[in-house]
């Protein structure tokens, strides 16, 4: 279960750390005061369970801190390599971006060859990279404590206060400038794309071609609409809604999570035998609130962990649990362990079971070492907060989170809340991107009808806004992330792979039927 629970929390992580690389090699790109160059050779160490392709090398790249003082300051970017497995077929480079934001990317092409097909990987070089701000790319941090951010979402008191919130949003916000408030400005979508750019200098290709998840769909958007015509075929898998940055994307979530929660309703109601908490998804929905409140009133301790389990970590749990359809079973063990051990009936498995879902989804699981253990989400405040500038009033959160407990008794209110955003040091430097719709017809959206996070109404946003340059793939099934998930047969990645591969483009968007559940 450990295996697959990693892929759930980052992306279909597994594995070990990296023995063995090629030799060193280098590109190099003219350009006058741009001339750059990538020294390719051993990466740094991996994230734990991270299996790395002995194929893949790193090396880095220097970039302006802020573009619009190009001679100024300098950070390091960290780029990864793999390359094409056919030099007869290959035609270019394929940029990947896990989402996050705050996610690190550099092993991301070792982790794509699980996802894809073997033409797409003869067809290009696999490139890797942590954005700005993350992981080995001049990393920020706020000085945060795993405890302060367990769970990372910002869910409400049991009765619905925020004041905590509050508290910990102003607390956040004055220590992320504290530790790394020289940088914080530049940590953005926008410099992530122009560093993208230069990416593609140093590589030496006339143009770049893109994967990108959940954040990762707003990256290429902004990449595409920065530098249209050095865009060649992009994929936006699991999309944004560029009209909603940030705070109202995020506030969809609760709509998302009730969309796919009865998947899982539906498994535990069709497994009452093993996980007893009805036999209907009605009956398993209403036991599961029962469940989250008896949390609420009576936290508590499973052995081996400094977490505490609480109502909010529960539902959390639950909601990162919905990204994968093979995560549900776990999910529901985990829900009958959680209601025997609140009983004083849980039998040392079922506390194992609870002990390894909790570490998994702890936001410190997935950091590299060397890397400060709150970067990701440090990262997510800098970008999150330095695209837009959020609502500074405290009773618009009061009365969205007030609001959304009513509607979506599942979330608790979460998504409406408040980050530290509210409070944030400083103003955006630049306005946030305008996704274009103006370029080549070459972005190809991939989007799961009941995704809790991205929503199928925040890709029917991105397809909006992208228009006639994009083609709207939707998959009748749940879950966060389409291609690789149902398997290189499934509809949308033989679509997707037919455009990365021959440059197929449907002349109309694209409906594929529900995929078999993968429990």
């Amino acid at each position: 279960m450990k295996k697959l629970l990693w892929s759930v929390a980052a992306l279909a992580i597994s594995g070990c750390l990296l023995n063995a690389m090629p030799h060193a090699d280098a590109v190099s790109v003219a350009g006058g005061e741009h001339d750059s160059k990538i020294v390719w050779g051993p990466c740094p160490a991996a994230p734990a369970n991270v299996q790395v392709d002995p194929q893949q090398t790193c090396g880095t790249l220097n970039v302006p801190l802020d573009y619009r003082q190009p001679r100024g300051k300098k950070i390091e970017i960290a780029v990864s390599r793999i390359p094409a497995s056919d030099p007869a077929k290959r035609r270019g480079v394929l940029l990947l971006n896990p989402g996050g934001p705050g996610s690190e990317g550099l092993h991301l092409p070792s982790i794509f060859t699980g996802l894809t097909s073997e033409a797409v990987l003869a067809t290009y070089d696999r490139i890797g990279f942590d954005p700005r701000g993350v992981g080995h790319s001049s990393p920020v941090t706020c000085g945060l404590t795993a405890a302060e951010v367990m769970p990372p979402n910002p869910y409400p008191a049991s009765d619905g206060s925020i004041d905590k919130n509050v508290d910990y949003a102003r607390s956040a916000a004055a220590r992320c400038a504290k530790h790394s408030g020289d940088v914080l400005p530049y940590i953005t979508t926008a410099n992530t794309a122009r560093d993208m750019d230069r990416i593609r200098k140093a590589l030496g290709e006339r143009k770049l071609s893109y994967w990108g998840g959940s954040y990762g769909t707003y990256l290429g958007a902004a990449y595409s609409s920065l530098f249209p015509h050095r865009t060649d075929r992009m994929v936006l898998d699991s999309a944004v809604d560029p009209t909603r940055i940030w705070y109202d994307e995020f506030r969809q979530q609760s709509a998302g999570m009730a969309v796919r929660f009865p998947d899982a309703a539906r498994y535990a109601a069709d497994h009452v035998d093993e996980i007893k908490l009805g036999s209907t998804p009605r009956s398993v929905t209403n036991s599961y609130l029962r469940l989250a409140a008896r949390l609420d009133a009576r936290p508590l301790t499973v052995r081996g962990t400094s977490t505490v389990l609480t109502g909010n970590v529960f539902r959390y749990m639950t909601y990162s649990l919905l990204y994968q359809d093979g995560a549900i079973p776990p999910m529901a063990l985990a829900w009958r362990a959680a209601a025997d051990l609140s009983d004083g009936n849980a039998t040392d498995a079922q506390v194992s079971t609870l002990r390894e879902i909790l570490q998994v989804i702890s936001p410190s699981a997935p950091t590299s070492p060397g890397v400060p253990k709150d970067n990701s989400i440090a990262a997510a405040y800098a970008i999150a907060c330095g695209d837009v500038r959020w609502p500074r009033n405290v009773n618009t959160y009061a009365h969205n989170v007030a609001e959304d407990r009513k509607a979506f008794p599942l979330s608790a209110g979460f998504a409406a809340n408040m980050w530290p955003c509210a409070f944030w040091p400083t103003a955006p430097v630049e306005p946030v991107i305008t996704i274009s719709d103006e370029g080549p017809r070459n972005i190809m959206i991939l989007q799961n009808e009941r995704d809790p996070a991205t929503t199928l109404t925040s890709g029917r946003g991105m397809r909006r806004a992208l228009g006639s340059r994009s083609t709207l793939v939707t998959v009748d099934a749940g879950g966060h992330g389409v291609y690789g998930m149902q398997g290189s047969g499934a509809c949308a990645n033989k679509t997707a792979d037919a455009f990365l591969v021959r440059g197929v483009m449907p002349e109309h968007d694209v409906h594929c039927p529900e995929p078999r559940l993968v429990f």
